[in-house]
């Protein structure tokens, strides 16, 4: 090889980001990081394509991580070694931590010298994005919890579908009514009493977590924790976050209609219920574009059981930017775009979310009837009710640290005042190490 052209190849290799040797040309490619399961990857696959035919000569480069902790980890690690994605898309539980050490770029002027108008987007979600008064992120998605449910299995067993208004109570009878063995017959009972029935369907699906928690101990008319705005401690000590915390932990272990530990690491409950081996699942909207793959059987969704007054808990990510991003302009742009009428069009078309956006949240887009689940209204009359969980640097620790204790108490029915203590005492110190928007 002649000296002309190892000296080519290296300046090639030096600037490769220039697209040098591959015919490439223009600006670098926005870097957008998100993470999703293989459907959720394929809406924002879809945005993306959409976006470039809208806009030639735009380009998006979509990193995909394969979860919540991955994407945390990429994020943290990019910004130190200072080459940090121009966008994430990040729940608003998470992004705290990011805002605290100024990794999120503010977008207040950006959006008083844009098409953009605040006031087209539901303001709970916009508000949920606020940092010191600013506006750091925009809102997708403005989901809560909802009770998917199948609709086959209902109708197969007589058992009347769940529908507004239903208590704490009623989702128990009807979790109970719907745990069946191999012959479809009913097992009432805890685990040992059940132990030669196995299920072949199980009554209801629920995460262990503080998010699902949330919900029921507000309904209650109790708190998650004593300041929303700049907690100190968890609040489950008052009569009613006791009440709906025992009332969670019972569904393993008074009911036995949530799958067993063992279960669930076989086999998680949305694949479980992919598969038709779990009546009901406690989860947001996102499962939705997952469960559109099902040919099976037909599924909808209903409201969240109620307690005193209902109550929904915030489920909204975000675009962010970042503040070490080195192409900003043409990141706000793919922003604009993806938070517009058009763009949150085509990630609603998906199942993927509850828009943020008013107008489109109530249009066919999201309330398509030809789509299930057929009672998508569910996820906007929810909205009026919907809380968000504390802005705190260090919210997904205790998010963490809270989802192995509630784990342990449904599985191997720990006492509730051992449960209340150590998630208290265990997440003090997380709570005086974190800081606040």
């Amino acid at each position: 090889m002649k000296p002309k052209s190892l000296l080519a190849l290296a300046l090639c290799a030096t600037l490769a980001l220039t697209g040098c040797g591959s015919g490439a040309s223009g600006p670098d490619p926005v870097k957008l990081l998100v993470f999703g399961a293989p459907e959720e990857l394929g809406a924002y696959r879809t945005l993306i394509e959409a976006y470039q035919d809208a806009r030639p000569g735009e380009r998006v480069q979509l990193i995909e991580a394969s979860d919540r902790k991955d994407l945390l980890a990429r994020l943290a690690t990019s910004v130190a070694g200072g080459a940090p994605p121009d966008v994430f898309l990040m729940n608003y539980r998470f992004y705290g931590q990011f805002a605290a050490k100024g990794v999120v770029e503010p977008l207040d002027q950006r959006i008083a010298g844009s098409t953009l108008d605040p006031a087209d987007y539901h303001p709970v979600a916009m508000d949920a994005f606020k940092w010191e008064g600013a506006q750091l992120c925009l809102p997708q998605n403005v989901s809560s919890l909802a009770v998917y449910y199948n609709r086959t299995l209902f109708t197969r067993y007589g058992v009347p579908e769940p529908k507004a208004g239903w208590t704490w109570n009623d989702l128990v009878g009807t979790a109970t009514a719907m745990t069946r063995d191999a012959r479809g017959l009913v097992i009432k009972g805890t685990e040992a009493e059940g132990a030669a029935r196995l299920p072949a369907v199980h009554g209801l699906g629920v995460e262990p977590s503080i998010i699902r928690l949330a919900p029921l101990v507000w309904s209650n008319g109790g708190e998650i924790v004593d300041d929303p705005v700049k907690p100190t401690r968890l609040a489950l000590d008052s009569p009613a976050a006791r009440e709906a915390l025992k009332n969670l932990i019972d569904l393993r272990q008074a009911y036995g209609v949530v799958p067993s530990d063992a279960e669930v690491e076989a086999e998680d409950d949305e694949s479980r219920f992919l598969n038709g081996r779990l009546a009901m699942l406690m989860t947001s909207r996102r499962a939705t574009t997952n469960f559109r793959t099902i040919t099976g059987f037909e599924w909808d969704v209903a409201p969240m059981p109620v307690y005193r007054q209902p109550v929904g808990v915030l489920h909204s990510d975000a675009y962010c930017m970042t503040t070490g991003s080195k192409n900003k302009d043409a990141a706000w742009r793919f922003m604009e775009y993806a938070m517009s009428a058009d763009g949150q069009r085509i990630i609603a078309a998906t199942g993927r979310t509850v828009p943020s956006h008013i107008e489109v949240s109530r249009s066919p887009a999201f309330l398509d009837p030809d789509q299930p689940p057929r009672n998508s209204q569910v996820f906007l009359d929810a909205i009026p009710t919907v809380r968000a969980l504390p802005t705190v640097s260090t919210w997904p620790e205790i998010e963490d640290l809270s989802y192995g204790i509630l784990e342990n108490a449904i599985h191997r029915g720990d006492r509730l005042d051992d449960v209340i203590r150590e998630l208290d005492v265990k997440s003090r110190p997380m709570f005086a190490r974190g800081e606040h928007g």
